[in-house]
């Protein structure tokens, strides 16, 4: 078994409303590749899923929002769903946690609506990126380059589109959270 991530802490950002095949798919190629993993949230207690339109499974909140810091994490991944990012995006503590991870040129992993947070952040300016195809011109408005591809990488900022891409997703995000801090030269954090 492939352990590229041993001693790798990252966190996966959710609020209620995930796609729920987007957390557990990445996160299982995750620990599967040797990282620790902690879902981090502004909700208490756990997060609720979804299978598309209908409620799925329940998962434990490792790390409550409020007591989250980048410094303890390696990289980060942000799972889509319409309803989670949409939350994250107006929570002040979440956009700055995912600033955070910009500012210290970590490696962050975001797919389908996961994007909509990074806007809010102010970190896609001239980055190259995909999203579920209704993110396009928002994207685009922000100053990204949007590109309909299963998977697009640009100096450590990993994107796909959908859950259909989430094995070139695993594949790109273990590669780039494995290279570490990427110096990032075409954008910055506001």
């Amino acid at each position: 078994m492939n352990k590229d991530l041993e001693g790798l802490n990252v966190a996966i950002l959710v609020a209620d409303g995930f796609e729920q095949q987007e957390l557990t798919g990445p996160r299982k190629a995750l620990e599967d590749a040797g990282a620790a993993t902690k879902i981090v949230s502004p909700m208490e207690g756990s997060v609720q899923g979804w299978n598309h339109f209908e409620k799925g499974d329940e998962f434990t909140v490792d790390v409550p929002l409020a007591e989250a810091n980048a410094d303890n994490f390696d990289a980060l991944l942000l799972p889509g769903g319409v309803v989670n990012p949409d939350q994250l995006r107006i929570d002040p503590e979440a956009v700055n946690f995912v600033r955070e991870f910009f500012r210290k040129d970590k490696p962050v992993a975001a797919i389908c609506h996961g994007p909509w947070t990074l806007i809010e952040a102010g970190v896609v300016q001239g980055r190259k990126l995909t999203s579920w195809p209704s993110l396009k011109t928002d994207l685009v408005n922000a100053g990204a380059q949007w590109i309909d591809e299963e998977v697009v990488v640009d100096n450590g900022l990993v994107s796909s589109r959908k859950p259909d891409d989430i094995p070139a997703f695993n594949n790109k995000m273990i590669e780039e959270f494995a290279e570490g801090r990427h110096k990032r030269h075409s954008a910055s954090a506001r």
